[in-house]
């Protein structure tokens, strides 16, 4: 039991934290594009304006997303270990999208998001 606490307690923290935009460290995730695109022009500047972009779009556009698109998109945000903004902000986008889409018949039905019709990844 007590095994299962760290996890309990992360968990909690990280539903906690979906109510507000999540803190990145955004540098070593910016450093890692320029490695990877070297050849294309993409320099560490351009991907620290995009960041700060996309930031500053979640500050705006956070509370028109639910508690439940913030928590899983805040978690898949931060898998690899380099979190970004513009991850976290696609993701809401494309989730709230989702939710959006027209049924065979046209109407809007409040589809439920990719996590919801795929479940969580402990029931898969």
């Amino acid at each position: 039991m007590p095994a299962l606490l760290p996890i309990i307690l992360a968990g909690s923290h990280i539903w906690l934290a979906a109510d507000q935009v999540p803190q990145f460290n955004v540098e070593p995730t910016c450093r890692a594009v320029h490695q990877a695109t070297s050849g294309l022009k993409r320099d560490e500047a351009g991907c620290k304006r995009d960041e700060l972009t996309a930031q500053n779009k979640l500050k705006q556009e956070w509370d028109g997303f639910s508690a439940d698109q913030r928590a899983h998109c805040s978690r898949l945000s931060m898998l690899g270990g380099s979190p970004s903004y513009v991850e976290l902000l696609t993701c809401l986008e494309i989730d709230k999208a989702a939710k959006n889409l027209p049924d065979r018949n046209g109407e809007t039905t409040g589809q439920p998001s990719i996590e919801d019709r795929a479940g969580s990844p402990t029931e898969r």
